[in-house]
């Protein structure tokens, strides 16, 4: 019998510790609401159905004045979330004061230059409890070269966002500063997939993609940029009519497409994220893009066994 307890509880611990989506129980209260855009048909149905959306793209990321074959890929899914810890909740039904419901967003790229390779993971955690929102509780970043790593945070409260910078760089070094309440370009890839008629458009301060700060070893929190929404009829992305969201900064010589679905679930089909060297004659671009391969739905925490690699082949990922 005590043997059977033990057994028992590494395997509900175990549990806990499975990055597993929301469950349906929790979504009434996320997604109905007067003034929200949700409806539980929908967007209920949808997210809350026991699974995440994966997708695989093919990538070419510009990096060292050249083009880099790679892979990307972005996974969606539901949490739960502690609003005071800015963690993934264990106990969801036991702390239910301090749970907030977000759609996570695990956006991850490879690819190697020369001898040597990189592996860049963002995550970020939007609430769902306002469907106007495009400002994500936490985003985290991490970068690992053969040259060194770094690692970003920011988690956000009333006076905007706290900032933790860890780089393997010594003019970079270990840093900690707050920037008020502004957009951040890697919480409107989540704002897309939420509502794409609640994305700001026009002259905004934002906060621009923590994987371009990175690469560029640049720290600027805030920068100017020109939000804008349109129509593009079908094209290398998709054989229909689709949308664009484009974020262009003047000063940064950079600009971002994120290539996206008309319709529900505004699955997105790709980007490409443009940025110039030097003026006048010398003046010269490099465009990384990344187009869709596949889509599927699929508990993926616990897909974790040798023949489970198949999955990584329906999403143009290699196996090896």
């Amino acid at each position: 019998m005590k043997l059977f307890f033990l057994s028992l509880t590494a395997l509900v611990t175990f549990s806990f510790f499975m990055c597993a989506p929301s469950t349906e129980e929790t979504v009434v209260s996320s997604i109905s609401g007067e003034g929200t855009p949700y409806d539980y048909e929908r967007f209920g149905k949808h997210w809350y159905d026991g699974n995440a959306e994966l997708t695989g793209y093919t990538l070419e990321q510009a990096r060292y004045g050249e083009i880099h074959k790679g892979e990307a890929a972005l996974i969606f899914v539901t949490e739960d979330f502690s609003d005071t810890k800015h963690v993934k909740i264990d106990r969801p039904s036991s702390e239910r004061n301090d749970q907030v419901n977000v759609l996570k967003l695990n956006f991850s790229k490879k690819f190697i230059t020369g001898i040597y390779p990189y592996s860049m993971m963002l995550s970020s955690f939007t609430p769902l409890k306002d469907g106007k929102s495009h400002a994500p509780l936490k985003i985290t970043v991490g970068s690992q070269d053969w040259c060194g790593q770094s690692f970003v945070q920011l988690n956000r409260d009333d006076k905007g966002y706290e900032v933790n910078s860890y780089s393997y760089f010594e003019t970079e070094g270990d840093q900690n500063f707050n920037v008020g309440s502004t957009l951040s370009e890697d919480g409107l890839w989540t704002q897309i997939r939420m509502n794409p008629d609640a994305l700001p458009t026009g002259e905004h301060d934002i906060i621009p993609g923590i994987f371009y700060q990175r690469l560029r070893h640049v720290q600027n929190p805030v920068h100017k940029a020109n939000l804008s929404l349109y129509d593009m009829e079908a094209n290398e992305y998709s054989s229909e009519s689709h949308k664009v969201y484009e974020i262009t900064y003047p000063d940064a010589n950079r600009s971002l497409k994120i290539f996206f679905e008309s319709e529900f679930p505004f699955g997105i089909l790709g980007w490409e994220e443009e940025t110039w060297r030097g003026s006048g004659e010398n003046r010269r671009s490099l465009t990384t893009k990344a187009k869709r391969n596949a889509t599927i739905r699929s508990p993926y925490w616990s897909q974790n066994r040798n023949k489970d690699r198949v999955l990584r082949a329906q999403l143009g990922l290699p196996t090896n």
